[in-house]
């Protein structure tokens, strides 16, 4: 069984009103908005403790590294990082300390194909999408880092090269807004379009590929319906020399279908009747949620890439903010 995915009515009246709200699409000026709370975000990668795998006081491994001082060495150093010059001259072994690029890349691959245009509760996915991406750009900002974007559908692509800057910012935000505003083709509304939404994914991991620099710092934002083996084997490539966070945006009826009836769901073009009436139906429903969930912690977890869990209905600044903490303190 699956769950037809449908997009509010897009009329001028609705549009117009949506903008006001920020539920179905979200405006420029929205998401300026978003300046002042960004600065909650912890993003920051702070100096290298010690040269020891996994000691920094960020999540992020930070691969782009920049020499800092040379001090005596200590236990526990890498041997690989010794001064042989210094060491000679003075007759005691010294270390090469590094610390992270003062302007780092940070990138926002945003995901806008069809499914990210739905929601019973709180705001559309491909809303909230918009949301954290110019959150974490504004906390980019903020810290001095070069920001660019990797938006995407089925039949669009926007790529925004990491600059620096505000103005660099303010392009992002209208891209992302102009995106989440994208109208649904009849084609893509209530039918199952799962070869064309994989290759968009995988075409706009490549373009990902091509566009990160080693030592970026790069947030996924999609459902990742349709990601596959071959969508994985690109973003282990990248993540290879890249710190890579998943945001996993989801809607709560994505996970468990409501109680037993006959629900009606639609867009402007079709009306379709979902029954939910057998117990099995709903267990299987839950149980592959909970698995395709799974999957992509344990592909986090394999490749050491971050994972946070977004939902419709929560409260984005909120979960940011407490996930990323968490994540830094794990760190």
């Amino acid at each position: 069984m699956s769950l037809a995915i449908f997009r509010k009515n897009t009329d001028r009246h609705a549009t117009l009103s949506s903008e006001a709200d920020g539920l179905v699409t979200v405006s420029t000026s929205q998401l300026i908005r978003l300046h002042h709370a960004a600065q909650s975000l912890p993003l920051k990668v702070a100096r290298v403790r010690a040269l020891q795998t996994g000691q920094y006081y960020s999540p992020f491994r930070g691969r782009g590294m920049e020499f800092d001082e040379v001090r005596l060495y200590q236990p526990g150093d890498d041997v690989r990082t010794l001064d042989w010059r210094v060491t000679a001259r003075t007759g005691k072994a010294h270390t090469k300390l590094f610390r992270e690029e003062r302007e780092r890349a940070v990138l926002v691959w945003v995901d806008y194909r069809s499914p990210m245009f739905f929601a019973t509760r709180g705001v559309f996915k491909s809303v909230l999408a918009s949301q954290a991406a110019a959150l974490l750009a504004w906390s980019a900002h903020h810290q001095r880092d070069r920001i660019g974007g990797l938006l995407f559908s089925e039949n669009q692509h926007q790529e925004l090269r990491p600059r620096g800057g505000k103005s660099a910012v303010l392009h992002l935000l209208q891209l992302l807004s102009q995106m989440s505003s994208l109208p649904i083709s009849p084609d893509h509304s209530m039918r199952d379009n799962s070869d064309e939404q994989q290759s968009a994914c995988y075409q706009a991991l490549m373009r990902l590929r091509r566009v990160a620099k080693p030592g970026s710092l790069i947030f996924l934002i999609s459902d990742f319906r349709d990601f596959d083996d071959q969508a994985e084997s690109v973003l282990t490539q990248i993540s290879q020399h890249n710190d890579i966070m998943l945001l996993f945006v989801h809607d709560p009826i994505e996970a468990l279908l409501p109680d037993a009836g006959v629900y009606r769901v639609g867009n402007q073009q079709q009306v379709l009747a979902i029954d939910t009436s057998s117990d099995n139906a709903r267990q299987a429903y839950a149980t592959r949620y909970a698995q395709k969930t799974q999957e992509l912690k344990n592909m986090c977890k394999r490749h050491r890439m971050g994972f946070i869990s977004l939902s419709t209905q929560d409260d984005l600044l909120e979960t940011l903010r407490r996930e990323l903490y968490m994540t830094v303190k794990a760190g």
